[in-house]
């Protein structure tokens, strides 16, 4: 039985994450407070962060971004999607 959480992002209870996704204390809040399917959401949207801004998360720096962007993605104002990204059509 997976346990469930109030999701921050999505604004309903929903299935919780199995284990902590991400360290520290931004990952346990993210653990607490965010469904599986919000993290979901994240995962894809890092991805177009990493492709269109050309981020490597071996970098030091470019890690800090993301960690930024997700911590806004989930607790803040929502992380914009670059202006360059264009969705492909289903």
């Amino acid at each position: 039985m997976s346990r469930k959480v109030q999701c921050i992002k999505l604004n309903k209870e929903a299935d919780g994450l199995d284990k902590p996704t991400y360290p520290g204390e931004l990952g346990q809040r993210i653990f607490d407070e965010v469904s599986q399917e919000a993290w979901q959401q994240w995962l894809g949207h890092q991805t177009i962060l990493m492709n269109e801004n050309r981020l490597s998360p071996i970098n030091p720096e470019h890690r800090k971004f993301l960690e930024a962007e997700m911590e806004k993605f989930f607790f803040g104002e929502g992380s914009a999607t670059p202006d360059a990204f264009i969705p492909t059509k289903k």
